[in-house]
């Protein structure tokens, strides 16, 4: 859209949501009959929250069109009539040849054409397409490889044949060709490529996706109390309307001798008088239903997700990153987690990889001191490296897609001018943190890997990755491969294959991670023909991935087996107490991987994930339908029999297909009886499935995702909540995701203190405004049945406008912003305190009942209370003056917001200044207003019937008697449940409160934290809590930088070693 469309588009979204069309509706009404109130009374409050919200997503799309400003008006050359034409990227056209100088990102999908490297190479970046920040080698056409100069270039007669722009990455001329939008030119001082796909066309923009909208639970409950206040307000409505004619039925009524009827009011309509009547008491009666909430929740949603960045305990010193915010509607969702999945690589793990062990010719070897030496030998023993032991680290440090950082790389040259001195000069980059350690193992083996300088060219076997170098040694050709074993030992004919496969299985069992490697020779008749015929297969426009099948097929056979690899990845700091912390809150984690089987079984025990007493049960390795629903079947029947015993479940990615085609129900109800579930082998596709799986089953839990790589996007768009670790595969999970955070351990914070902080704040802010409506307009209903259904109003029109504008949204904004029920340490050391709120359990429906008849009751208490102070007798002053409808109307008023407010006073546990301030401040303030309102005659006004009400109201001792007797009766019923409840039936959020107290941790401590002794701060506070007696001056209190959960908590207060037990 434009800026000239924007606010038609922007208010048509708007009033897509319910609450804003129906407040629109209210609105037209009170323009087109005559309603007892003015129309500004639903106009303002709507004009107000619908400016709000058009202002943060006009903000919020400018940001946007900046940033797509940025993109589309990037400079860019091209090259034209001759010469280098600078110009805007918007205006590259297909076909025009552009220049890319390093560090550049590419504007268009370009083939490439020259480099200027001497081979016709260039190395790219595709962080922002895949997340991976690893160099990439792509290779110019050979036909232009020549053409390095731009009258070359502009003399270049060519025809590009592509298929029409489609959303595949590695089409038209196959992936070491084509330079997509939004890679980066890295190492190379300047590329010439010409544009093939543009603007929406590019591959990129085609694969974007657009990000299903995310709605928490509270939404949906608050969506749901919604309907059933608009049920109220119509019954209130339909009982009034009906009311009104059945008393207008008596003469005496229908026409008193004060109020005669015009002729044409005899003559009217009596169905349309009937509507009219109905829709002036729906106007009467509609702030039950509160405009105001949606702004509140925007706003403390907003202002809340601040604290998750400010939080020191998710900031990570290393890297220098704290947790990030990406989407603020979900803040609450974090305290109703019932599952998380979680990636294991870069995840659980620090993705950073150390050469531990290798099998060469079916013997295992270790290194040490730069040697690899046989097991069970030392370093000391003669070097007399076999033929095989050369091969094969030949092999590793060949067969790769590592690239090489020298420090002056600009210029063109071949990759071996800097061998003399790479030690200092040189360094890898590469594709899997894999590839590097076993490169740089080579190295410190004297085989050191100094640049590519022959054919190499990858190909995909069963969804994994191969990678195939070809070698040219005293005339004949080697190929070597490298991959998982699954992909290379069904193509291997000779060598130590068994051997071979115990050794990987034994690796797999220690946690490495593992790879095979194996080497073909090629006549030169051969590789002529396997060259030629893989050129043919990677330029066709037909059938191309049938065609490089068959060669591959014709390339992978008869390989010879030459050994293992096995690199270990480190645990995280803290993963298995995370984990167990999620346990002990009633939250499931399972582990998706794409590793294999023993691998990730391996890792699991270690991080905690899977225990040793647990029966660990297996869905591997199914064949067939029928064999799959056996094994589900008996795995079941196993549960059952062992039911006293947890469980764990391993299943693979080619059984989890098998399971989730025609067995779903009977593999779901083996997965939700054990403790934790490990899916290895996965497909990123299968890892969203999973999660989607359990998102839409009958009991609808909460899902979270967390991972941190390209492969893990889906899984986190899927999941209610999607978590992005700031990892090593480049940001693609982070930009996905809903919250980004540095480490798996911070996960444990967000959840079991933030999520529960915001929970309960939002919860308790939902049901306080219903509750604070239902008070407002009940009186305004019953007070019509001592006015003839005549639709008088109770209260002045200002003060229908500004109740839940200025004089109860305060307390409640700060309420929701800064309420702790219980400390953050005592959260931490208790999780099982989140088991409190979950399921949704503050906003059930028993408790949205409570708050409602308790609105109700306090609202009959206001009304009748006043009026059996005023019903009888009106001449409340010492001089017999009598008090009107608008002095009790005012008195209902005033005892309503003092009540409610301190109804908000007594839920509140936490108190900070800033909660006194709003508080006392509100009431005050509801007074100083009130008092000027109506003691001065406002001239813009055109009428002012609160003049001198207040003043008068005020005045009569009878009426602050009446005010405070109607207060101690609201509040005093809801203080005797409080405190029999917490004495009689405490929850366990109540008894750690009481455990807190006895402690001595306070508000006071947390708001003055030091990492060492005691301030003058934490001394004023001591003293004042020992004052007001909320403080044991005997219990001992140290003030250290260590913590029972995290090593680098500096936000809170924490106990010593011994209290830290009580908790």
């Amino acid at each position: 859209y434009t800026i000239w469309n924007f606010i038609p588009k922007n208010l048509f979204e708007q009033f897509r949501r319910i609450a804003n069309f129906y407040f629109l509706i209210i609105f037209l009404v009170q323009l087109m009959i005559d309603t007892p109130t003015s129309p500004v009374t639903s106009g303002l409050p709507l004009f107000f929250v619908i400016t709000v919200t058009a202002i943060k997503q006009g903000y919020e799309d400018w940001l946007r069109h900046k940033a797509d400003n940025e993109v589309n008006g990037a400079p860019v050359f091209v090259v034209r009539s001759g010469s280098l034409v600078q110009t805007r990227s918007k205006n590259i056209r297909v076909g025009d040849i552009v220049r890319v100088a390093k560090d550049e990102t590419f504007p268009a999908d370009l083939i490439l054409l020259s480099s200027d490297r001497a081979e016709g190479t260039c190395h790219i970046t595709t962080a922002s397409l895949d997340g991976e920040t690893n160099l990439k080698t792509h290779y110019a056409v050979p036909e232009t490889a020549v053409s390095q100069s731009v009258s070359r270039l502009e003399a270049l007669q060519a025809v590009v044949e592509c298929q029409q722009p489609e959303a595949d990455l590695y089409r038209p001329l196959g992936p070491e060709n084509l330079l997509l939008r939004g890679a980066r030119l890295k190492n190379t001082k300047e590329i010439f490529g010409v544009a093939v796909y543009t603007g929406m066309e590019s591959k990129m923009a085609l694969n974007y996706k657009c990000k299903s909208q995310k709605r928490s639970a509270v939404e949906k409950s608050m969506n749901t109390f919604l309907i059933i206040y608009l049920g109220i307000l119509l019954f209130e409505a339909i009982l009034s309307t009906i009311l009104k004619y059945a008393w207008q039925a008596e003469n005496e009524w229908d026409e008193p001798f004060y109020n005669q009827k015009t002729e044409q009011e005899r003559n009217s309509s009596k169905i349309l008088k009937f509507i009219s009547d109905f829709l002036a008491f729906l106007v009467l009666y509609n702030f039950i239903i509160p405009i105001s909430l949606y702004v509140t929740v925007e706003m403390q949603k907003f202002l809340g997700s601040f604290f998750i960045g400010l939080d020191l305990d998710l900031y990570h010193e290393e890297s220098d990153q704290r947790a990030q915010v990406n989407t603020s509607d979900l803040n609450e969702e974090l305290g109703q987690v019932e599952y998380v999945f979680t990636d294991k690589t870069g995840t659980l793990t620090e993705n950073e990889m150390q050469f531990r062990e290798c099998s060469i010719n079916g013997i295992k070897y270790q290194e040490i001191n730069g040697k690899l030496v046989p097991e069970g030998m030392t370093d000391d023993t003669p070097d007399s490296s076999s033929r095989e032991e050369e091969l094969f680290l030949k092999a590793v440090s060949l067969c790769h897609t590592v690239q090489i950082s020298y420090d002056q790389a600009d210029g063109p040259g071949d990759p071996f001018s800097h061998a003399n001195g790479f030690t200092t000069q040189m360094e890898y980059y590469a594709s899997s943190p894999d590839e590097k350690a076993l490169v740089e193992a080579t190295k410190r083996c004297k085989v050191p890997f100094h640049g590519i300088a022959a054919s190499k060219f990858d190909h995909k076997v069963l969804s994994w990755w191969v990678a195939y170098t070809v070698l040219c040694i005293s005339g004949e050709k080697i190929l070597f491969t490298k991959g998982a074993e699954s992909a290379i030992l069904p193509y291997t004919t000779r060598g130590e294959i068994e051997k071979t496969r115990l050794h990987v299985d034994e690796f797999a069992l220690k946690g490495l991670r593992t790879l095979v490697v194996a080497y073909r020779l090629f006549s030169a008749e051969e590789y002529k023909e396997v060259e030629q015929r893989l050129h043919e297969a990677r330029t066709a426009l037909q059938q191309r991935e049938e065609r490089l099948a068959e060669v591959f097929s014709f390339i992978e056979k008869d390989l010879e087996l030459l050994g293992a690899t096995g690199v270990e990845d480190k645990l995280q700091d803290k993963v298995q107490e995370t984990i167990e912390a999620l346990r002990l809150a009633g939250i499931k984690v399972w582990v998706l991987t794409g590793d294999k089987h023993e691998t990730a079984v391996s890792v699991s025990l270690s991080c905690g994930h899977f225990h040793r007493t647990m029966n660990i049960l297996e869905l591997v390795q199914q064949k067939s339908d029928h064999e799959c629903a056996e094994q589900l079947r008996r795995l079941s029947r196993r549960i059952k029999e062992d039911h006293v015993i947890q469980h764990g479940l391993v299943v693979d990615g080619a059984s989890l297909s098998l399971a989730l085609r025609e067995h779903e129900k009977l593999f779901m109800e083996v997965c939700k009886n054990c403790s934790a579930v490990l899916c290895c082998r996965m497909a990123p596709l299968q890892k969203a499935k999973v999660v989607r799986l359990l998102k839409t089953s009958p009991e609808k839990p909460i899902t979270l995702a967390i991972g941190d790589g390209a492969n893990d996007v889906s899984m986190i768009q899927e999941a209610h909540v999607g978590i992005g670790i700031m990892g090593k595969e480049g940001r693609q999970a982070v930009r996905n995701s809903d919250y980004a955070i540095a480490r798996f351990k911070f996960l444990a914070k967000l959840l079991l203190v933030h999520g529960h902080f915001y929970y309960i704040r939002i919860a308790t802010l939902v049901q306080y405004f219903f509750y604070k409506n239902v008070c407002f307009i009940t009186p305004q209903f019953l007070y019509q049945f001592f006015c003839l259904f005549s639709q008088q109003t109770l209260y002045d029109s200002v003060y229908l406008t500004l109740y839940n504008i200025c004089f109860t949204s305060l307390p409640i904004l700060v309420y929701s912003l800064f309420e702790q029920l219980v400390h953050p340490h005592v959260l931490q050391s208790k999780p099982a305190l989140y088991r409190d709120i979950s399921k949704n359990s503050l906003l059930s429906f028993k408790t949205f009942l409570y708050w409602t008849i308790l609105g109700f009751c306090h609202a009959f208490i206001f009304f009748f209370g006043s009026y059996i102070l005023m019903g009888e007798d009106t001449t409340l002053m010492g001089n017999g003056q009598m008090f009107g409808n608008w002095t009790f109307g005012t008195l209902v008023f005033t005892v309503m917001v003092i009540t409610v407010t301190l109804k908000l006073a007594l839920e509140t546990h936490f108190w900070t200044w800033i909660n006194h301030f709003v508080t006392w401040g509100s009431i005050a303030f509801y007074f100083i207003f009130s008092l000027f309102y109506g003691g001065i005659i406002w001239p813009f006004l055109h009428t002012q019937d609160m003049y001198f009400v207040f003043v008068q109201l005020l005045s009569s001792g009878s009426a602050w008697f009446a005010i405070i007797i109607i207060v101690i009766t609201c509040l005093f019923p809801d203080v005797i449940k409080k405190v029999f409840y917490r004495h009689m039936q405490p929850t366990s959020t109540q008894k750690s409160q009481f455990i807190e107290a006895s402690t001595g941790i306070s508000c006071m401590d947390s708001l003055c934290c030091y990492s060492e002794g005691r301030s003058g701060c934490s001394r004023l506070a001591g003293l004042l809590e020992r004052l007001m007696g909320r403080c044991d001056p005997r219990a001992a209190r140290s003030w250290t930088d260590s913590d029972p959960f995290y090593s680098n908590d500096r936000s809170v207060l924490t106990l010593s070693p011994v209290e830290a037990t009580h908790c």
